[in-house]
């Protein structure tokens, strides 16, 4: 429970009480490797909070997966369009090594936000690490080739290419496996240049 009160802390300060109103308040799971945590089609009322492992957030389009974001540890997960309107959802996560996440219902948070009311910060933050997600997935997509798509995730989550399938990899970067592979050795070449 540390990580997730040292996250809530860095927004706002929680006294004793309040952090024992919020331990009552979470569920922890956890989630074997490709154990899926939600399916689209389904309402969601839950934000996730990811304490330990990776998770894959993925679209089928076509009958194909295919990958939009990876998440890990302390990050918070939301599908939030869904959350917000109550429609069914487009997305998918799935838990791409054994993982361990904190769970908070609609109902839990509407109990807590009843009994700690700065609360709402969580809630907050999950929907604004949806839309930063978005935003990033975008501008990178437009901004940058494959090649930089590559490069900036080799630089920022390196720790991912230990952890997720290559195709899982190369789906998110929008290539084709066999692309994936002739970037990598492109990069490879240019290192020792």
């Amino acid at each position: 429970m540390d990580r997730i009160i040292n996250t809530i802390n860095t927004y706002i300060s929680l006294s004793e009480q309040e952090i024992e109103y919020l331990k009552d308040a979470i569920t922890k799971k956890e989630y074997h490797k490709n154990e899926i945590i939600f399916s689209e089609g389904k309402i969601a009322n839950e934000i996730y909070f990811v304490n330990k492992g990776c998770v894959r957030l993925f679209y089928n389009v076509d009958g194909k997966d295919k990958t939009a974001f990876f998440y890990s540890a302390e990050q918070y997960i939301c599908a939030g369009e869904s959350y917000t309107y109550n429609i069914p959802a487009a997305e998918n996560y799935q838990a791409i090594s054994q993982t361990e996440i904190f769970i908070l219902t609609k109902s839990k948070i509407e109990k807590l936000l009843k009994q700690v009311p700065k609360m709402e910060v969580i809630a907050r933050i999950a929907t604004e690490n949806e839309l930063i997600t978005c935003q990033k997935l975008i501008a990178c997509f437009i901004t940058k080739s494959p090649e930089e798509r590559y490069l900036d995730l080799l630089n920022t989550q390196r720790e991912l290419f230990q952890q997720v399938p290559q195709q899982y990899i190369a789906s998110y970067l929008g290539v084709s496996p066999e692309t994936l592979s002739r970037i990598k050795k492109r990069v490879y070449h240019k290192s020792l240049s």
